[in-house]
């Protein structure tokens, strides 16, 4: 017998609806429902070239330095306009600070949530589980607010305010950090390493940077107590003994931006598409977005994203049923987030996991929980490398006719703006966000997307605590709000967890 599980989910950052199949308690088919339609695109329609800046970073409160870096950058990429290196070294660093409080306030926050879950309260390490993951009071809850808080303050004091500051603008960024703004940066950056060396790792960077396989990484756990008893070691053992490190394998294609602060402008390098293990370069080009099981007009709103539009169809059509579209990379589904950067990074680490048996939920949750790590190091640098006596800003003649692009690592996977102006107006504009990849419904070929593949497969004790499919979705890190905005009924709720037969 089929049992068919209706669940709304929370902890994704807004909302969404899972739907599975499940048969003799393994699942068997998925369906990722997003709820609500996102209509940044239509507002921009007819508004100044520069009003993209002011409103996209509207899109997220979690990511907007993501959303008005890549704003200001696809303004950049129609100008033809290079930024200089002072420019692009603080716009990393507030990009920088903004993962870093991203990766951990969703592990500890957001996912962890669920190993305090009741299906687990016969477990040996559950008491402990408790103890520091439990929603508002749990210690490692409560650490990880209040440093990640602090960090935050590093974008703050280089662009003014978070969330939603205005500081990136095309040729470069408003403020212009001092040298004593650039100490007091390096100084909550020290803060936040020693935080996170002591408590999340047990041990410093480069010791973390030393493990390139699993054994390694089992040999360091077992090695001393402070490593087994750290967040990262708790958090490794816990996963491993609720078997998540056994669900949650997708199509193994996965997708990365190119590198920003390493590329040469207008143009960008790097980048890649992993498919059966091969790394291929990047080509935006060979995106497209398709909607035949998306509520959108087909004829309009598929293909690349400069080429289409964002048409919410008005009738009712059972094959669509997700405000989100459809992504795909040269035909195919990709996964994207901080597992899909390691691999395209050649990381030994997570490339030998994958090889081995590849992803799962735990390992995703492994890549954004030592992501961090390399972050930290490439923010010292480039707080180091600043010179003061350099400009922060060039002057960029936006023409009135053009179009642009932009396209950045932001801290859930690949962002991407593309943007139309005829007369100095915006004529079109299109957001691709890393969850609309990641949480795709099916595509025109019916193709699932990577959280619907993932799913498939996963085991679920208990069909009215399906626990296990919230363990696979959120390793996603998804941000809903991302991908839809405005809900289509006042007042309307997405239920309760409906089971049927």
């Amino acid at each position: 017998m089929t049992t068919t599980v209706y669940m709304p989910m929370n902890r994704v950052e807004g909302d969404l609806e899972v739907k599975v199949a499940i048969d003799d308690g393994i699942v068997t088919d998925a369906w990722v429902i997003g709820t609500m339609y996102r209509g940044v695109e239509a507002m921009l329609i007819g508004r100044g070239a520069l009003d993209g800046l002011v409103i996209t970073p509207r899109i997220c409160g979690i990511c907007s330095t993501s959303h008005l870096l890549v704003a200001a950058m696809a303004l950049e990429n129609l100008a033809g306009s290079p930024v200089g290196t002072n420019a692009r070294m603080v716009r990393s660093i507030a990009l920088g600070a903004e993962k870093l409080q991203s990766d951990l306030r969703h592990i500890f926050l957001m996912f962890a949530a669920d190993l305090v879950s009741s299906g687990y309260a016969q477990h040996p390490l559950y008491l402990e589980a408790v103890r520091r993951y439990q929603p508002f009071k749990g210690s490692t809850v409560v650490t990880t607010i209040l440093a990640t808080r602090k960090v935050l303050e590093i974008t703050a004091i280089l662009g003014g305010q978070w969330p939603h500051s205005s500081f990136i603008v095309p040729g470069g960024i408003t403020s212009q950090p001092s040298k004593a703004d650039l100490r007091q940066c390096r100084m909550l950056l020290s803060e936040f390493r020693r935080w996170y060396e002591r408590t999340v790792l047990g041990c410093s960077l480069e010791r973390i940077e030393a493990i390139k396989n699993s054994m390694q990484l089992e040999e360091w756990i077992s090695g001393k107590e402070v490593h087994r008893d750290s967040e990262l070691g708790f958090f490794l053992r816990c996963g491993q003994a609720f078997g998540l490190d056994t669900m949650g394998r997708s199509h193994e294609s996965y997708l990365t931006a190119p590198d920003y602060i390493g590329a040469n402008e207008p143009g960008w390098g790097g980048g890649g598409f992993i498919d059966g293990g091969v790394l291929q370069p990047f080509d935006q080009v060979r995106i497209a977005e398709q909607v035949k099981h998306a509520k959108y007009h087909t004829r309009s709103s598929s293909g690349h994203p400069l080429a289409t539009d964002t048409h919410p169809t008005e009738q009712a059509d059972a094959h669509k049923y997700s405000w989100c579209k459809a992504p795909r990379y040269n035909g195919r589904p990709a996964e994207t987030g901080p597992l899909a950067e390691a691999l395209a990074r050649k990381d030994p680490l997570f490339g030998q996991m994958i090889a081995a048996g590849g992803a799962s939920a735990l390992t995703r949750e492994l890549a954004r929980l030592l992501r961090p790590g390399r972050i930290l190091l490439d923010m010292e640098q480039w707080l180091r490398n600043i010179d003061t006596d350099q400009p922060y800003y060039h002057p960029v003649d936006l023409p009135l006719d053009g179009a642009g692009m932009g396209l950045i690592e932001a801290p859930r996977g690949i962002l991407g703006h593309w943007i139309q102006l005829s007369g100095g107006y915006i004529d079109h504009y299109q957001v691709i966000t890393p969850t609309t990849w990641n949480a795709s419904p099916r595509d025109d070929q019916d193709v699932r997307g990577p959280i619907e593949e993932a799913l498939v497969g996963t085991p679920v004790r208990n069909p009215a605590d399906p626990v296990e499919v919230g363990h696979v979705v959120r390793s996603f890190d998804l941000c809903m709000v991302c991908s839809v905005h405005a809900v289509s009924k006042k007042g309307a709720s997405l239920g309760r967890l409906r089971i049927g037969t």
